[in-house]
């Protein structure tokens, strides 16, 4: 089912022609009403001629119908697809079509906390904010049964499907993690969206994360692991830091030549240096001088 564009009438000139009508068969009944009060014969013809005209009238103003801004009319004739009106305003067409008007404004919604499993298995809480819009009024209404419905449940089905994919948290380098690749994961779940949507005559204008957290019953445990994480990854940078001055200390100590060190002083003041800076910034040495040589 594709999308085929018909033209229409401009309502307000066939509405006016329609009432001139109308008003016709109603002066005739009336005039016939006269005529016959009066004595005069004919008047039968005139009755029916009035009565015809303003019943055609009434039958063709079935045909009106309205079409507002970014909204489309579908029209069918007898279960058989016409094609599609886009002209804004106060439209007609034949009266025997059927009109089912489809608006084309961009729409969004929040999708529900979903609880899902990420790729390491762990239960998570994820939401996501799904902007659209209908491109296809055709296949809109004929290719799926209630379009917005369709909509709202593949979203859902996406959202799932994505969360399953990623870690919540990047382990190793390069990894796309749901928590530090927003911009990836939203293209990811966007195209998703798009794969499933596209029968439904319906665009993804954009796909966003709008909730992400662990699942309540594993949310401290995880807390712990990533101050643990944390605390560790400080740590480290606090070594390799005073790692880094003890060997420039002894660099420039050999270069200027201001006191020659043996091994075992080397050794010594290695320790005495990695004291004093890893316990200024909050942590222990953890590095046994004597095992460097």
């Amino acid at each position: 089912m594709k999308e085929k564009s018909i033209s229409s009438l401009s309502g307000i000139p066939t509405l006016l022609g329609m009432l001139v009508l109308m008003l016709a068969g109603a002066g005739a009944i009336i005039l016939a009403a006269m005529l016959n009060t009066n004595g005069v014969s004919g008047g039968g013809w005139l009755v029916l001629s009035g009565i015809v005209l303003v019943t055609v009238g009434i039958f063709l103003s079935c045909g009106l119908y309205m079409v507002q801004p970014n909204q489309v009319a579908v029209l069918s004739l007898f279960g058989k697809y016409v094609g599609t009106v886009k002209d804004n305003g106060l439209r007609w067409n034949n009266p025997f079509f059927s009109k089912r008007k489809v608006s084309q404004r961009v729409r969004n919604f929040e999708s529900g906390k979903l609880k899902v499993n990420e790729l390491g298995g762990s239960p998570i809480e994820i939401a996501a904010v799904i902007v659209w819009q209908v491109v296809d009024a055709s296949e809109a209404v004929y290719n799926v049964d209630d379009y917005e419905s369709f909509v709202h449940i593949q979203s859902e089905s996406a959202l799932r499907a994505m969360a399953t994919s990623y870690p919540y948290d990047q382990h190793t380098d390069g990894q796309l993690a749901l928590r530090s690749h927003a911009a990836e994961i939203s293209q990811h779940l966007k195209d998703e969206l798009a794969e499933r949507l596209a029968d439904a005559g319906v665009q993804v204008i954009d796909a966003r994360i709008s909730h992400l957290a662990y699942a309540p019953e594993i949310a401290q445990a995880m807390l712990q692991r990533q101050q643990a994480s944390a605390v560790i990854a400080a740590r480290t940078q606090i070594v390799a830091g005073a790692v880094g001055m003890v060997e420039m200390a002894l660099l420039e100590l050999q270069k200027n030549a201001v006191v020659h060190l043996d091994e075992e002083r080397k050794a010594q003041m290695v320790s005495n240096l990695l004291t004093v800076l890893c316990s200024d910034r909050g942590t222990q040495p953890v590095i046994n001088a004597g095992s460097l040589y």
